[in-house]
């Protein structure tokens, strides 16, 4: 593989940050013996490892189980960051003023469906919503074109708490926001939320990593994987010029744009592998193995890194 500005061996990386879906988790969303085995090669030569993903917490928690990896866990694009052994809260962000219920007005207006997350895992539940609907057609799975959020709700529901009136009164301690629906609705509700809020909200539109809809996800401004990462990585002393971060889709771009080395997966969208100082091989083909022969390769190479720090990074 290549990279784009890349200049040797990954020498000087203290802490390596993985996405979840699509670069630790391979196509069938397993998290093989290989890649455990590489964070922990890459955990016992004293990198630290994080998780950033879009997914929610409680959501991430058996893959960071599964890896070994007991950090704090940057979740929902960087809007919550929690610490699995205790599930302390280091950091949640907050909507302005106004903003929320104006784009929850917004969403539903569009005729869509707002899910709207909160820190609640200690009291069972993890995000809200206006109503649950049972009547699923039996057709209508994971694999199914469109049904959006009914699909992710009957899937999902355990982690549901029903608001009735959710868009006219919505909770003060919401970090994030998504609506999901096919790629031109939500692209279309990305472009009304970005006319109304130009500068106060995070918006990207993904395809759902588990599911055949798109998702648009919705924070307060400056909100990103980035983000929660110079959070946890300030407490421990660690600068964007000892990071390396790793992913696949849009929402990885703060964070490969941001870290001294940015990886992109083979199996990347085409912007991440653009911006990439080095791609790797898929999340089917050893990509992670890859990256932990290039990063336990560099420690003992005092070579430069790809990037070094700009402004604001």
């Amino acid at each position: 593989m290549h990279g784009k500005g890349f200049a040797g061996p990954a020498a000087g990386v203290r802490l390596l940050v993985l996405d979840v879906d699509g670069t630790v988790t391979n196509s069938r969303h397993e998290i093989t013996d290989a890649t455990c085995r590489a964070v922990e090669r890459l955990r016992a030569a004293g990198i630290r490892v994080v998780l950033a993903t879009g997914r929610r917490y409680r959501d991430v928690l058996p893959a960071a189980a599964r890896l070994g990896v007991d950090t704090p866990l940057v979740t929902t694009s960087g809007a919550l960051v929690k610490r699995p052994s205790d599930h302390v809260t280091l950091s949640a962000a907050r909507f302005e003023a106004g903003v929320l219920a104006g784009v929850l007005g917004t969403i539903v207006a569009g005729g869509n469906e707002p899910l709207v997350f909160t820190d609640s895992f200690a009291e069972g539940f993890d995000f809200l919503c206006r109503r649950l609907d049972d009547g699923i057609p039996p057709d209508l799975d994971t694999d199914a074109e469109g049904g959006g959020e009914r699909v992710y709700l009957h899937h999902n529901r355990a982690g549901a708490r029903v608001v009735p009136l959710l868009d006219r009164a919505p909770p003060a301690d919401a970090f994030a926001v998504f609506a999901l629906g096919d790629h031109r609705r939500m692209l279309d509700l990305e472009e009304a939320l970005r006319a109304a809020w130009p500068d106060g909200l995070a918006l990207h539109t993904i395809k759902s990593p588990r599911y055949r809809d798109w998702m648009c996800e919705i924070a307060p401004a400056g909100v990103t994987k980035w983000s929660g990462v110079l959070r946890v990585a300030g407490d421990w002393g660690i600068g964007p010029g000892e990071i390396c971060a790793v992913g696949d889709d849009v929402n990885d771009l703060p964070m490969i744009r941001g870290a001294a080395l940015g990886i992109a997966m083979g199996n990347a969208q085409p912007p991440v592998l653009e911006a990439a100082d080095r791609v790797v091989a898929t999340h089917d083909d050893g990509g992670i193995e890859e990256v932990a022969d290039l990063l336990l390769g560099g420690l003992s190479q005092p070579a430069p890194l790809g990037k070094s720090p700009g402004p604001g990074r």
